[in-house]
């Protein structure tokens, strides 16, 4: 499934974006196995998965502000097998430093799940050199 992400300039802060304190440290309310979401930060690539089984991928917006990632799952209401349900969520998450913020994907799976994936920016390696001084 394909879902709607918009990269744009980066903003000054307000009260409405708050980013969480630590870049690794990501809640989402949907999510199963105790709230613990999976974070995969590794050298080539940095992936989140979020349950959103309860969206359909018109539902889902994820924005790449910056190095924010705002991420943004609704639905008005419609009947389930307990009544009417509407559901909203919001929540804004920080990138690390070393991820391209051009290359953010997001995709939901036939689970449910949003995956949030971005490559890593290259390292460049700058072999030992000696500085001449004048």
């Amino acid at each position: 499934s394909s879902l709607e992400l918009k990269m744009e300039s980066p903003l000054p802060m307000d009260e409405s974006v708050i980013p969480h304190e630590k870049e690794m440290q990501w809640d989402w309310p949907l999510q199963t196995d105790d709230g613990v979401v999976k974070v995969i930060n590794d050298e080539d690539k940095f992936e989140v998965h979020l349950d959103a089984q309860y969206f359909t991928p018109k539902e889902v917006k994820v924005k790449v502000i910056g190095r924010l990632v705002d991420i943004c799952c609704e639905h008005t209401k419609r009947s389930e097998d307990r009544g009417d349900v509407s559901r909203w969520i919001a929540r804004s998450y920080m990138l690390p430093d070393d991820v391209n913020e051009a290359l953010v994907r997001s995709t939901l799976n036939y689970h449910g799940v949003l995956v949030i994936t971005a490559i890593k920016k290259p390292h460049i390696y700058w072999p030992p050199r000696v500085v001449l001084h004048d």
